[in-house]
């Protein structure tokens, strides 16, 4: 059996291309979050949650246009349990209040399908409920992020750990800045798909490390250039199958998901694409930069063991 021929491309080469590349797309991202900010959902601004059930299954689409018809945009459908319960999420609507606002949801939808919607749920998500919520989801990314430097320091080095939390903070600034550019709406849905962006990105990183690690101590020749080169090579294939794989997935989510979950699948679609770009091209290339060696990940010598006579 032939074995199979690992591919050699020198792609530390274009390390400095890459990194203008990368600083254009972040500088855009946090002018964007800078101008216009982010499209905050309701579960961050707040609003009014409606639950109905209908003597049928319903198309969403019918509801989302009856709605629309009569003046609510932007309204979050998805059915739950059942395709005769739909759950509505609204944003706020000027001062009208929580009664009234129902009223007129009950009313759009009746008038849509006569004797056929009963309100089953009528919940007003406060702002300050919001507001918690964007603290906190602020403070769980700066977690993982503080995370994600003390593992990967202690199991490599420091100048893994830096560029590791480069790569990471990189790939997130560029999906949040992407929502922020477009104003597409961000939501918890969004924000959970940026915190499992933040880990396939680490984990795809970590492998590249541990076989960088692997041939530092390994390959006696070679520049610190080209047995990096080597290493994200070897492991090229491990990454075109994972990231390929989980691109397709998210890709099918988007187009077969429901609008519910665009946002949290477009999220994942620009993760998977930029987490694999940046692992080659912004977390080696960070490491290169911070002047890593091979002495860095040689193991230290065991000191000889003495039968304890002189």
């Amino acid at each position: 059996m032939r074995a199979i021929k690992l591919p050699q491309f020198n792609f530390l080469s274009q390390r400095r291309k890459a990194m203008i590349f990368s600083a254009v797309l972040i500088v855009t991202s946090l002018l964007s979050l800078a101008i216009q900010g982010l499209n905050l959902g309701l579960d961050f601004t707040g609003g009014t949650v409606v639950e109905v059930n209908y003597k049928t299954a319903v198309d969403l689409a019918e509801v989302r246009k009856a709605l629309s018809t009569a003046g609510f945009e932007n309204v979050m459908a998805q059915q739950f349990g059942t395709p005769r319960d739909v759950l509505l999420r609204i944003p706020p609507v000027g001062d009208t209040n929580d009664h009234e606002l129902s009223k007129r949801v009950f009313n759009a939808l009746n008038a849509a399908a006569p004797d056929q919607v009963e309100l089953r749920r009528v919940e007003f998500v406060g702002p300050q409920v919001g507001k918690e919520l964007a603290d906190q989801s602020g403070l769980s990314v700066l977690f993982s992020l503080i995370g994600i430097l003390i593992y990967v320091a202690l199991r490599f080095e420091w100048r893994f750990s830096v560029g590791a939390v480069i790569a990471t903070m990189h790939d997130a600034t560029i999906v949040v800045g992407a929502f922020s550019l477009f104003q597409i709406d961000f939501d918890l849905t969004v924000l959970a798909a940026v915190l499992t962006v933040i880990g396939y990105s680490l984990n795809d990183t970590v492998v590249v490390f541990d076989r960088i690690r692997e041939n530092f101590r390994k390959v006696r020749r070679g520049t610190v250039i080209e047995i990096m080169d080597q290493s994200v090579n070897e492991t090229m294939t491990r990454t075109i199958i994972t990231a390929g794989t989980v691109f397709l997935v998210v890709v099918t989510l988007y187009f077969f998901g429901g609008p519910t979950l665009h946002g949290f699948s477009l999220a994942l679609i620009i993760g998977v694409v930029f987490g694999t770009y940046s692992t080659i091209y912004v977390a080696s290339a960070s490491v290169v930069a911070l002047g890593v060696s091979r002495a860095d990940l040689l193991r230290p010598p065991k000191e000889a063991v003495t039968d304890g006579r002189p």
